[in-house]
């Protein structure tokens, strides 16, 4: 395997597709593991947050406030929640790599064959595990059951089976703006930096406005994410560059205000955890540098071959882990007694292997069937 190298002069167009490729360090595919592995741990922050994080349906699993189950951690644990907006610059970083010079109808072929095959099994494994009678947590309606197969449960008012589909939407919306904007007429530098200026201030101005259907569009709350990445793909394609770190900058500094808008908030006994503003910003600062670390060929040591097979575990962890995950807790902790911290490790280490076996039943043959039968 080649090691990643860091980005010299910025490249020209004509010259960019071998420096990408010479980037990688998953070899010919140009597979940057340790992105891999970020994606890992940007989804166990989040399994932190919905397990030891917060209150709600978690409390009823560990039979009172996961602040009195972990007193000393809750309180770290409500931060892992910033593990979406990590996911989020990932995702822009990622999607910009892969839809670099290929047709319309491939990159849609390759988002759905990505997104959907599992997420179908999630929904339905949640709904079947909430059915059973001994289990507290109730399934929603059939005709909503249907409507979230679609993905677009929220936009048409129906109640989500997943909790953490919220962010798919997100992403939806993105994909659908980027295969708009670069995909579609054809991803040049200057392309991509023009879609990354107009959706900022496209954010900007829906934020001014207060009109709901910007707000749908152009996603201001995530926004900044998403172009963050993007520029940092800029910067690992083309080398250091005073626009693409521009790009960057700007997104985090406009990052930084939604997450700390969105999170923070003064003490207060009603609320359940009481987040730093300090502490938001570092770590979003912390999942930034990851990414460009790893944009610039920084981190050689983290190429082992294990991490390709860790970010293949994400998904599916992601979608199941908070749903299934109470019930787990709930039969482990309260019903045969077991010591929260072990109940807690356990948990995720359940989900982990059901990840698994989706990844090696359903991803393994589904995608490529399906992304094969949308792209022949």
């Amino acid at each position: 395997m080649t090691a990643p190298t860091v980005p010299g002069p910025r490249l020209t167009e004509a010259q960019a597709p071998a420096a990408g490729a010479q980037h990688g360090s998953g070899g010919a595919a140009g597979r940057l593991r340790a992105l891999d592995g970020l994606r890992l741990i940007a989804a166990l922050m989040v399994a932190l947050y919905h397990y030891g994080g917060r209150d709600g349906e978690i409390g009823q699993a560990w039979g009172r406030s996961p602040r009195h189950e972990f007193p000393h951690l809750s309180g770290a644990f409500a931060y892992g929640c910033l593990g979406v907006q990590i996911f989020f610059v990932i995702s822009g970083f990622v999607i910009c790599m892969s839809g670099w010079g290929r047709p319309l109808r491939s990159f849609f072929a390759s988002r759905v064959a990505r997104l959907y095959p599992a997420y179908w099994v999630a929904i339905a494994l949640v709904t079947l595990v909430f059915a059973l009678p001994w289990v507290t947590y109730k399934t929603v309606s059939p005709s909503d059951t249907l409507v979230n197969l679609t993905m677009l449960q929220q936009p048409v008012g129906a109640t989500r089976v997943l909790g953490v589909c919220w962010t798919l939407w997100a992403e939806l919306r993105f994909y659908a703006l980027f295969a708009l904007c670069v995909v579609l007429p054809g991803a040049t530098r200057h392309r991509v930096v023009l879609f990354c200026a107009g959706w900022t201030l496209a954010t900007v101005i829906t934020t001014a406005s207060h009109l709901e259907v910007l707000r749908v569009v152009f996603m201001p709350e995530y926004s900044a994410y998403f172009i963050g990445g993007i520029g940092l793909y800029l910067v690992h394609r083309f080398g250091h560059d005073a626009l693409a770190w521009g790009i960057v900058a700007m997104s985090f500094l406009v990052g930084q205000h939604y997450a700390v808008a969105g999170l923070w908030h003064p003490p207060n006994p009603h609320y359940f955890s009481y987040r730093s503003a300090y502490v938001i910003i570092a770590v979003l600062a912390l999942g930034y540098a990851a990414v460009a670390l790893i944009a610039l060929g920084k981190v050689r040591w983290a190429n082992w071959s294990w991490l390709p097979f860790a970010g293949a575990l994400t998904y599916p962890f992601y979608l199941v882990h908070e749903h299934l995950g109470w019930v787990v807790i709930g039969v482990l902790h309260r019903r045969l007694g077991l010591p929260s911290a072990a109940v807690f490790v356990m948990t995720i280490g359940v989900m982990l292997v059901l990840a698994w076996l989706m990844h090696r039943v359903v991803e393994r043959r589904l995608t490529p069937a399906l992304r094969r039968a949308l792209a022949p």
